[in-house]
């Protein structure tokens, strides 16, 4: 049966509907801007999104930036003209101004049309409201930052603005001082009032810290009943002063409470640096070994970390290799050593595992284990880990063919601006991202579980792959494992070791697998020595194995281009061929001649 061109007219007019009712329903916008006129058609409820009714939207394209955010505009305007050299999609958001002045956020997405010449005719998208997201994105961020309860920063940011002040104080050579303030007896309240009043006193508390110290200071709720407050510039004599007007001032306060009113008071411990200490970790645990000292002379009194002969003999030491390792990355003395990782079923090598190595000042190569944790303590892992990805990208460019992991330190994993080059340097190179994988220690990971599983999963985002290494070293094993998004995991060598004579490393390892499988995890062994080992592993169905067996750290293996070992080989100054004897490439647990500079310091775990 014909149909007339008046039924095709309906039929046409009533999809035309439809497709209205079903925009209007949506809450989006949709526009067609031609480019050539600068004129803008809109379709959709402009005055229930943007609160501006449709005879009042923009019908060009600067009455549209008219509207736009000045500080969202270049964004914008970037992201056209990015889109219109056929760059990248056109995916952006940014802030409008409504009829009665507030901003909203929109969601603009749209595709240009080109001329038979690639002129830019015509563009169409649509623009979709997303202030919502938007406010829980930002009250997420706050909540990334800062303590809920009491508005100060929050453990992370405490400890970030104690490290970045340790770096200035070694930088000018002036001091601080850390303190932590512990509330007395406050679980004792929380149970005899309820945590309503125990979440009293600490806002109370904590503006009683705000009105105590100086701009200059930075205060932050370490956890339960303690602040941190970072003192920059202060000399020991000065931490106790202001610790004493602290406690003073809690001493004071008085907060009432359905029940009545409760007396407040406070212990103080306090950690200066760089004497207690080199990086944050270490002062903030100093600082509160020192509050427990405080709150054991019996509360309401300061107690100030101090070293006994034999720990100020030790950082003595400490700081000397610090800085011969300073001394060693200026002058491109770091390089590294490849350990293979071959397929359990082919006996194929699948990676290699770079392992750091230092030339000392004579020559003579220095492994990790040796360095690694002075540098640790030291806090210059950041520094040592971006010369180490250097390196590490170096070779991945060169080598089209090979695939390297490296283990990172638990600082680096907190570390934002590490995270920020890694994703500068990979950006649009997915072809190397996919040949990088990136190790952190279990242990290192559990310091902060959100932490780490954000910066596994921006790693992962980039094409990387991320392992878990020296599993079982840890003490959530298992749930851990289920919680982190990570692609392998390496067994620890602990448990690789004899594995054969003991029951207790097999049931480990089997249960690890059966997991490892569930969660389609890769597995590696790691530290395997013998032919019986492997062959047991193999049994057991774990995918990858690394160890003597399989050879050890070579700092020059045959798919490495040699430019670099000449460089290294000029940075001693001897002008004498690179050491590379079997000693040289040894790893700390097994026989190692390599001589360790200033200090003949004991290996401590495996080489990283």
């Amino acid at each position: 049966m014909a149909v007339t061109r008046s039924e095709s007219t309906r039929h046409l007019l009533d999809e035309i509907g439809r497709l209205r009712s079903a925009i209007d329903a949506s809450g989006d916008i949709l526009y067609d801007w031609d480019l050539a006129a600068d004129s803008i058609r809109w379709t959709g409820r402009s005055d229930v999104m943007l609160g501006l009714p449709a005879d009042s939207l923009p019908v060009s394209g600067d009455g549209w930036n008219a509207l736009l955010s000045p500080e969202d505009l270049p964004q914008r305007s970037r992201a056209l003209n990015e889109h219109f050299a056929g760059r990248n999609e056109y995916d952006v958001e940014y802030r409008v101004r409504t009829d009665g002045g507030k901003l909203r956020w929109v969601h603009d997405r749209g595709s240009v049309e080109l001329s038979a010449a690639g002129v830019p005719e015509r563009m169409r998208g649509t623009l979709r409201c997303i202030d919502r997201r938007k406010q829980t994105e930002a009250r997420l961020e706050y909540l990334v930052n800062y303590d809920e309860l009491t508005g100060h920063f929050n453990k992370l940011r405490l400890r970030e603005a104690l490290q970045q002040s340790m770096a200035r104080a070694e930088r000018s050579g002036k001091t601080g001082a850390f303190v932590v303030i512990g509330i007395d007896k406050l679980g004792m309240i929380n149970t005899a009032y309820g945590c309503e009043s125990g979440d009293a006193i600490l806002v109370d508390v904590a503006r009683c810290l705000d009105d105590c110290l100086r701009m200059s200071d930075t205060v932050g709720r370490l956890g339960g009943d303690r602040f941190g407050i970072v003192l920059e510039g202060r000399d020991e004599g000065d931490a106790d002063v202001v610790a004493d007007r602290v406690l003073s001032s809690i001493r004071s306060l008085f907060v009432d409470i359905d029940a009545g009113r409760l007396h407040v008071s406070a212990s103080a411990g306090i950690a200066n640096y760089p004497s207690a200490g080199q990086n944050s970790l270490d002062i903030i645990t100093h600082a509160e070994s020192a509050l427990l000292d405080a709150k054991a002379k019996g509360r309401d009194c300061v107690h100030a970390y101090e070293m006994t002969e034999e720990q100020r003999n030790e950082y003595r030491a400490s700081v000397g290799i610090g800085a011969e390792v300073r001394q060693a990355i200026k002058e491109d003395r770091l390089t590294l050593a490849y350990q293979p990782l071959v397929d359990a079923k082919t006996g194929e090598t699948n990676c290699y595992e770079c392992l750091l190595r230092m030339y000392a000042p004579d020559g003579s190569l220095v492994p990790a284990g040796r360095f690694i944790p002075v540098v640790e303590k030291l806090g210059l892992m950041r520094a040592v880990d971006r010369r180490v990805l250097d390196l590490v990208l170096e070779d991945l460019e060169r080598t089209p063919d090979v695939v390297l992991a490296f283990n990172i330190s638990g600082l680096t994993v907190a570390d934002r601006s590490w995270l920020r080059s890694l994703q500068s340097r990979l950006r649009d190179k997915r072809q190397i991202a996919e040949r990088l994988i990136l190790e952190i220690t279990e242990t290192a990971s559990l310091y902060d579980n959100n932490e780490s599983a954000k910066f596994v999963e921006a790693v992962r985002a980039l094409g990387c792959r991320v392992a878990i290494d020296d599993f079982g070293a840890g003490y959530t094993t298992f749930h851990h494992l289920k919680i982190l998004p990570v692609d392998i995991v390496k067994i620890d060598g602990e448990f690789v070791r004899d594995i054969q004579s003991s029951p207790d490393n097999q049931l480990f390892v089997r249960n690890l697998l059966s997991l490892a499988k569930t969660l389609n995890l890769e597995t590696v062994a790691e530290c395997v020595e013998t032919r019986e080992d492997s062959d047991f592993l193999k049994s057991e169905g774990v995918d990858l194995l690394q160890g003597y067996f399989f050879g050890k750290p070579d700092i020059l293996p045959a798919w490495r281009t040699v430019d670099r070992i000449a460089v290294a080989g000029n940075a001693k100054g001897s002008g004498e061929p690179v050491n590379t004897d079997e000693a040289a490439n040894q790893e700390p647990g097994h026989q190692d001649s390599a001589a360790a500079f200033l200090l003949p310091l004991p290996a401590i775990g495996q080489s990283r």
